[in-house]
């Protein structure tokens, strides 16, 4: 399942992730550094890499979308995730929400910003929304930077887990 490819850019792969990746996703999450921004703000433990990779497959199979694996196109190396959920408001009102996670030691060569962007195009490409969103931690400048740098506009704060958290939208 994991070798169709979602998505190339100049330096990155997009695949489907396999059954069996629970243990590069807890790799990708297992330190405070890389998930001082995320809900919940811990390590990752084995079971909720499970059952993150589980929801990937759940929302592929019903969204067509999702958070999918980041390889390095030179050698395969496995160095993150990226890609779209559904988000649901209180509202009820669901929208597709870009995110994307980077190894701690793949970050600063760019690689947020080129799979980012590309996913947006791929996104208006492929018809999925009229638009998506993007949300970051306050203190994350650096993901915000990189959704300025893509064309997503800021919009009204969103609350996250009781945060009021700068928030980012693109139309077609």
């Amino acid at each position: 399942m994991g070798d169709t490819i979602i998505l190339e850019t100049p330096r990155l792969i997009l695949t489907m992730w396999d059954s069996g990746d629970a243990a590069l996703i807890r790799q990708l999450h297992a330190t405070m550094e890389t998930t001082r921004y995320l809900s919940g703000a811990a390590p990752w433990t084995l079971e909720k890499a499970e059952e993150r990779l589980k929801s990937w497959f759940a929302e592929q199979a019903r969204d067509g979308v999702t958070k999918y694996k980041m390889l390095r196109r030179e050698d395969g190396r496995f160095i993150g995730r990226a890609g779209f959920s559904r988000f649901e408001e209180e509202s009820g009102r669901g929208e597709f929400e870009l995110g994307y996670s980077i190894r701690r030691e793949a970050w600063g060569n760019g690689y947020a910003t080129e799979i980012a962007g590309a996913l947006a195009d791929w996104f208006f490409r492929r018809g999925i929304a009229r638009r998506f969103i993007a949300f970051t931690h306050p203190d994350n400048v650096a993901s915000q930077r990189v959704l300025q740098k893509i064309g997503m506009r800021e919009s009204p704060p969103m609350v996250i887990d009781g945060l009021p958290c700068p928030s980012f939208a693109m139309s077609r």
